[in-house]
């Protein structure tokens, strides 16, 4: 069980670099919280910042949970009875926990959606790539990131149940469980947006660096 909580621990701690909040320091001397939308997540570092350091933000986000979910689950595996799969999906949770409650920055982070693909590159790489497609069409078509992010989230759902139930192909059981949970986490870390969204309050992206 030592092992299985040190997983735990490394995967959060891992999750929890305030990417954001760094790179806002390193190129502006700036605390990002205190610009934009006063978010710590990729998409206030695109506002602020411009389209490379976002980019750079969010490939590193998706990094901290990609690599929890495919190597950091391993400092668990074989000391607990547990499925691996289910092992990739805690740790990567943990990861995208941490990016969300960051210990690094008083508990406030980013909304989860950059760990939390890189979570399911580690486990459906084809459903990642789905939800891609259908952010991207989104937020050209709406430039609203919010919105994007989560009916992406909600596209890996369909994927995984689709491909299931509709072609036959199996799912694990755990992957249809964390196909549920990914939306219903996103859903919630923008709660706020959704607000705004219905009030016609939404802050939209600009495609240009001021």
């Amino acid at each position: 069980m030592v092992r299985f909580f040190v997983m735990l621990a490394v995967s959060y701690l891992l999750g929890s670099i305030p990417t954001a909040i760094l790179t806002g320091k390193v190129l502006k001397g700036i605390d990002i919280r205190q610009y934009g939308s006063g978010n710590a997540g990729a998409t206030n570092v695109f506002r602020v910042l411009g389209w490379k350091a976002g980019i750079f933000v969010l490939l590193v986000d998706m990094a901290k949970g990609f690599v929890a979910t495919v190597v950091v689950y391993k400092l668990a595996l074989g000391a607990v009875d547990i499925q691996p799969v289910v092992l990739q999906i805690i740790a990567g949770l943990a990861a995208v926990f941490g990016h969300i409650w960051t210990v690094f920055a008083g508990f406030k982070g980013g909304k989860g959606v950059g760990a939390g693909a890189g979570m399911i590159i580690g486990l459906v790489p084809g459903a990642v790539l789905a939800g891609i497609i259908v952010f991207v069409i989104v937020v050209a078509l709406t430039r609203y990131v919010s919105l994007g992010s989560i009916l992406a989230s909600i596209t890996v759902a369909i994927y995984l149940y689709g491909k299931h139930f509709l072609l036959h192909q199996p799912v694990e059981l755990p992957l249809l469980i964390l196909g549920l949970l990914v939306p219903l986490l996103i859903i919630f870390t923008h709660r706020s947006n959704i607000q705004r969204l219905l009030q016609g309050k939404e802050n939209r992206i600009e495609f240009k660096k001021n």
